[in-house]
C-alpha cells in the first residue's frame, strides 16, 4: 500500500501479449511520479500565477507571497538553521554547478559520487580532488581523514545515499572530519532526502542540494540551502533581470559596473519557476507528515524482500559497495549472468509491466572501478510501491533466466528494444511513437 496517493498510480501498459497491466515503477530513483497532493496544490495556485517580484498587480503580490513561503517551507524541510538560505534551482545538478561557482577554495570529493557531484567541481579555480572508495566504508572514510589532512580543503562534497546502491554515507561523522580541517560539507541529497528525512541543523552539513522529480514534485524545481557568506558573495549563477542591484552603462558596447544582489536572488536570474517551487514545497510538507518509522518500515520491508528474492535467484548478483555501511536506501542494483543489462530492462518492461533502469546511472567511473563497464540493472523503491511490484521483478527475472521469453531483442543506436513493437502507444495524446532510444549518460554503450 502507498504511504501516500501518487498521481498515475493505477496506470495500465500494454504487453507483449496483447493484455495490459498496472505499470510497476522501480525506477523512482530516476524521477517519482507526483503526489495527488502536489498535483492538487499545482492546480490551486495556477489561476493565481503571475510574474514575482517587482509587480504591483494583486496576483503579482499573491504570486509573490507564494514564492517565498514555498522556499521557507522547502527550507525548513531540510532543517534550515536561521541564518541559511534557499536558492530554488532546477534540480541537483544545478544546484551544485552553483555551488561550484561560489566555493573559495579546492574541493574534495569520492570516486562513488554520481556525475552531478564530480563534474561541475571542475569549474572550481582552486581544483578538485577525487578520494578512490575503499573496499569497506570504514576504510573510505579513513582515506578522506588521511587526504584532509594532506591538503588544503574549502569543501567535501559527499552523497547522502548512493544513487547505485543506496548506500548511505555517514553525514555527521564526515561533516565533524570536514570541519576539524576547516572544510565545508556539501551533501547530494538526491538520493536522500526522499528516503530518510534529514537536518541541516542535526548533521551540521553546510549545504544540501536535491530535486523536486527525485522528491515527488516533477515541476522543474530543485534547491540548494545552507550558509549565506558564500553565496552572497560568490559568482552569480545567471546573469540576468533579478539578479542585480544596479548597472551602470559606460558606453554603448560596454557595461563598466554591476551591482549584484545578495542570495537568493544573485543566483535566480530571471523569472523563477513559481509553480515548480510551490510544487517542491507541498511535496516538503507532505513527506514531512510521514514519521521516519513509517518510511523506514515500508522502505525496509520491501528491500529486504527484493534482495532476497533475487539472491535466492542463479545468475543474479547483488550490487553493494561495503560490507559495513548504513542500512541502504530503496535501490538494489544487481546483474544477470550472461544477459546485457539493457536488455534485462527491455524484456522486464514488455513482458512483465515493470519499470527499471540499466545502464552506467551517470556513475561512469564508479561502475568502470567495480568492473561493470557494460552496466548493470536498478530496481528503485518509494513510498508508492507495493508488495506485488517486488514479487512481480522478482518473478519477471526468474522467468527471464528460465528462458521464458517472447519477443525478439535488438541493440539499436546503443539501445536494447523489442523489434517490430507490436504494442499500441496508449500515452497522452499527439505522441505518433514510443521512444526507442536511450541517452548516453546510463547507457553501457
Amino acid at each position: 500500500m502507498s504511504l501516500l496517493p501518487l498521481v498515475g498510480s493505477n496506470t495500465q501498459v500494454p504487453l507483449l501479449d496483447g493484455t495490459t497491466v498496472a505499470y510497476a515503477n522501480l525506477d523512482v530513483a530516476a524521477s517519482a511520479p507526483a503526489l495527488q497532493s502536489v498535483a492538487d496544490r499545482v492546480a490551486e495556485v495556477l489561476p493565481w500565477y503571475a510574474s514575482v517580484h517587482r509587480g504591483a498587480g494583486y496576483l503579482s503580490q499573491v504570486s509573490t507571497a507564494l514564492y517565498e513561503e514555498s522556499r521557507a517551507t522547502i527550507g525548513a524541510y531540510v532543517g534550515a538553521r536561521e541564518d541559511d538560505v534557499t536558492v530554488i534551482t532546477r534540480n541537483t545538478t544545478d544546484a551544485v554547478n552553483l555551488l561550484a561557482g561560489c566555493v573559495p577554495g579546492r574541493v574534495l570529493v569520492l570516486d562513488i559520487e554520481h556525475h552531478a557531484n564530480l563534474l561541475p567541481w571542475h569549474r572550481v579555480a582552486a581544483g578538485v580532488t577525487a578520494v578512490t572508495g575503499r573496499d569497506t566504508l570504514a576504510g573510505t572514510i579513513d582515506a578522506l581523514a588521511g587526504e584532509l589532512a594532506r591538503g588544503d580543503y574549502a569543501l567535501v562534497a559527499v552523497t547522502g545515499a548512493s544513487n547505485v546502491t543506496g548506500e548511505a554515507l555517514p553525514v555527521a561523522e564526515i561533516v565533524t572530519l570536514a570541519h576539524a580541517h576547516g572544510a565545508r560539507v556539501l551533501v547530494d541529497g538526491a538520493q536522500l532526502i526522499a528516503h530518510r528525512h534529514f537536518s541541516l541543523a542535526a548533521t551540521g552539513a553546510d549545504y544540501v542540494a536535491f530535486s523536486g522529480h527525485k522528491l515527488y514534485a516533477p515541476y522543474g524545481a530543485g534547491a540548494l540551502v545552507g550558509r549565506r557568506d558564500w553565496l552572497d558573495v560568490g559568482t552569480p549563477y545567471l546573469a540576468g533581470g533579478g539578479a542585480v542591484d544596479d548597472v551602470t552603462h559606460g558606453s554603448e558596447v560596454e557595461l563598466v559596473e554591476t551591482t549584484w544582489q545578495p542570495a537568493p536572488a544573485r543566483h535566480e536570474g530571471g523569472s523563477p519557476n513559481v509553480i515548480g517551487a510551490a510544487a517542491l514545497a507541498a511535496a516538503c510538507t507532505a513527506l514531512g507528515g510521514l514519521s521516519a518509522v513509517e518510511l523506514d518500515r515500508h522502505e525496509a520491508s520491501l528491500r529486504g524482500r527484493l534482495v532476497v528474492g533475487l539472491s535466492a535467484l542463479e545468475g543474479v548478483e547483488l550490487l553493494r559497495l561495503w560490507p559495513d555501511s548504513d542500512e541502504p536506501v530503496g535501490v538494489v542494483t544487481f546483474t544477470v549472468d550472461g544477459i546485457e543489462p539493457g536488455r534485462v530492462a527491455a524484456y522486464l518492461s514488455a513482458e512483465h509491466g515493470l519499470g527499471v533502469r540499466d545502464g552506467r546511472f551517470c556513475a561512469q567511473p564508479l561502475l568502470k572501478r567495480l568492473g561493470l563497464t557494460g552496466g548493470a540493472v536498478r530496481a528503485s523503491i518509494g513510498i508508492g510501491t507495493s508488495v506485488g511490484d517486488v514479487d512481480r521483478l522478482v518473478a519477471g527475472v526468474r522467468a527471464l533466466l528460465e528462458g521464458d521469453v517472447r519477443g525478439d531483442y535488438l541493440l539499436v543506436d546503443g539501445a536494447w528494444t523489442l523489434a517490430d513493437d507490436p504494442r499500441p502507444l496508449v500515452g497522452p495524446v499527439g505522441l505518433t511513437r514510443l521512444a526507442d532510444t536511450a541517452g548516453s549518460c546510463g547507457a553501457a554503450v
